[in-house]
Order: structure tokens, then C-alpha cells, then sequence
């Protein structure tokens, strides 16, 4: 009887977190993807940065990897200020 009460308490858990992740608008959503795109072009950037550096060594090598730590870096400030932007923007109720 417990495990047919801890299923269905599982299952309800379940279902409301997939509807509160389903309350996103369309523009919200449109807005995380576009984050989601900085994301991964200043990841992409970062990479081929780190990836001249191990052709590189010494200070150079260092400096390359510096550069590409700080376009990561960015990168992310930037996305999380878009989809924080974007979760404050939303009007759909949820």
C-alpha cells in the first residue's frame, strides 16, 4: 500500500513539474534560445581560442587561455541576463 502511495505521490510531483515548465511563453521560450545561441557561439569561440593555445606555450599559451576563460565568462553573464530578463518579462501566469 505504501509503494501504490509513494508512486502516486511521484506522479503528481512529476506532472506539476512538467506543467509549470510548460507555462513558458512562446517569446520567453524564442528569448532562451537566443541565449542559449550566445551560449554556445562564445563557447564555441572559447574553444577554438584554447585550442591555438596548446600550438602556444609560455606566456603566450597562458595569456590565450586567460582570453578564452573571460569570452566563457561573458558568454554566460550575458545569456543568464537574457533569460533573466526574459523570466521578467513573461506575462503568461504560472
Amino acid at each position: 500500500m505504501k509503494g501504490i502511495f509513494k508512486g502516486a505521490m511521484m506522479a503528481s510531483v512529476v506532472a506539476l513539474g512538467l506543467g509549470l515548465a510548460a507555462c513558458d511563453s512562446k517569446q520567453e521560450n524564442a528569448a532562451e534560445d537566443t541565449a542559449d545561441a550566445v551560449r554556445d557561439a562564445t563557447d564555441a569561440t572559447a574553444d577554438a581560442i584554447d585550442d591555438a593555445a596548446g600550438k602556444a606555450s609560455g606566456e603566450a599559451a597562458d595569456a590565450m587561455n586567460d582570453k578564452a576563460d573571460a569570452i566563457r565568462g561573458a558568454g554566460e553573464t550575458k545569456a543568464d541576463a537574457m533569460e533573466d530578463q526574459a523570466d521578467k518579462a513573461d506575462k503568461t501566469p504560472g
